[in-house]
């Protein structure tokens, strides 16, 4: 162990599932976090004090003021200055931990970035609100055979899962098409900070396992436990399903992009453009758009407000709608006022 370390880390060295070499291995460690919301910054948190030694955290959102019920990673001024997600969980864990290298990526997880964003890691954390970012990543886990856990919450609700390609089921073994019909997500159940709490911890512990190589006491099971009416159940996801497309059949749809949707945000009247290949110096475009409407930007974002839309810009020319969840309207919005 690096000298300086041993007084930080010396009540977890104790335990015996973990010890000197178990601290050492964390130290090595290279784990990527797709999304940086509610599950996303308790996982960061929870493994940037435990000593991790490279966290990638990658996320496409900004902190706003909802955000703070249940995202520990944030404060007041993140969400009074728009700071992306990811930048603002960096420089979070900088404060309390300042050896572990947080590395941000303000984007989206897609096919086309995959291999730039995932690549190079020991294991993938889930932090996203939704399944078509899940499955991509399971298609992605697969194909490369990196373990990954899944983690989800909604309301009092929490359920996580563990993924060793070739060793147990994937996601698509276990849900083979996303959930059909009205989905609960935070925006119309509404959600619990303990109920987040718990799957990240869950989740947290998980990987610790991995990371240290007790490979012997991973939960093979999606469990699911919900805080408010006492019910928890554990699945069987021992085995790999034969029959499976994704794990059995080397099938990875998701992650050649097909039939890839749009993606609303959990709990935003919003939906999100792409416009990877036409970055936009955000400086340029806030003295235009200073004649429509009401502007501000920093090195990182540009927000615009023309009622009853506000528009999110992103360096990389990624925009955040909000008014609307009808892509329509907001490609036509973007068009008018960053360009075609």
């Amino acid at each position: 162990m690096k000298p300086g370390l041993e007084e930080r880390y010396s009540r977890q060295v104790l335990f015996a599932g973990i010890g000197a070499e178990g601290q050492q291995r964390l130290s090595e460690s290279r784990v990527a976090i797709v999304g940086c919301g509610a599950t996303g910054s308790a996982l960061a948190s929870l493994l940037a004090r435990a000593g991790l030694g490279k966290l990638r955290i990658i996320d496409r959102d900004y902190v706003e003021a909802s955000n703070l019920q249940r995202q520990i990673l944030f404060d007041e001024s993140d969400a009074a200055e728009s700071v992306p997600k990811a930048i603002a969980a960096s420089r979070k864990i900088a404060q309390f931990n300042s050896q572990v290298v947080a590395e941000p990526r303000v984007s989206d997880l897609t096919p086309q970035n995959a291999d730039q964003l995932l690549g190079g890691v020991q294991l993938i954390l889930d932090g996203t609100d939704n399944f078509e970012t899940r499955y991509l990543i399971n298609d992605y886990a697969v194909k490369n055979s990196l373990p990954w856990i899944y983690v989800a919450a909604v309301g009092s609700y929490a359920l996580t899962m563990n993924i060793v390609p070739g060793e147990t089921a994937c996601l698509s073994c276990l849900f083979p098409e996303a959930p059909a019909g009205v989905v609960e997500t935070c925006d119309t159940a509404g959600i619990l900070n303990s109920a987040v709490n718990l799957a990240a911890s869950i989740a947290a512990t998980e990987a610790l396992k991995l990371l240290t190589g007790a490979r012997q006491q991973l939960r093979t099971t999606l469990l699911s436990h919900d805080l408010w009416s006492n019910q928890r159940a554990e699945v069987a996801a021992d085995k790999p399903h034969a029959d499976c497309r994704t794990c059995g059949r080397k099938e990875f749809v998701h992650l050649s992009g097909a039939g890839r949707p749009h993606i609303t945000l959990c709990g935003r009247n919003s939906v999100q453009i792409h416009e990877h290949r036409r970055p936009v110096d955000l400086g340029d475009l806030s003295k235009r758009l200073q004649l429509h409407g009401s502007v501000r930007h920093t090195d990182f974002i540009l927000k615009f407000w023309k009622e009853p839309y506000e528009m999110t810009l992103f360096p990389d020319g990624r925009a955040i709608i909000k008014g609307t969840t009808d892509m329509g309207i907001a490609r036509s919005l973007y068009a008018r006022y960053v360009g075609n």
